[in-house]
């Protein structure tokens, strides 16, 4: 039996998002704000680089309000500004991956870079 996975919820842990990722649900999006060389060394199998100064510009124009979608940057306070600034901009369903990529590595979740 497969279980669904839990709603998106504001903080998420890594291993909800992971759920959701072996669950196969096509339906979310994983942002890193890092800086590029930051993402180029080393990422979330899957994140797309969206740079704080570009985030709310590039999101718009490529992702739904609804779509679901999971932050990290290389703070925690980086990650809740980045939150904040697409909340600000009409989404609704943003969460802020707790302890971001060392959080996900830490888990041996897979990577790239």
């Amino acid at each position: 039996m497969i279980t669904i996975p839990e709603p998106l919820k504001n903080k998420s842990d890594v291993s909800d998002l992971k759920k959701r990722l072996d669950w196969g649900e096509p339906a979310l999006t994983i942002i890193d704000v890092r800086d590029r060389d930051a993402f180029n060394q080393s990422h979330i199998t899957g994140a797309v680089s969206l740079p704080m100064d570009e985030l709310v510009n590039r999101a718009l124009n490529n992702f739904e309000l609804i779509r679901d979608i999971y932050v990290y940057g290389a703070t925690e306070k980086e990650t809740a500004l980045a939150v904040t600034k697409l909340r600000v901009a009409g989404y609704e369903n943003v969460a802020e991956l707790v302890g971001g990529l060392k959080a996900w590595k830490a888990a041996g979740y897979a990577i790239e870079g």
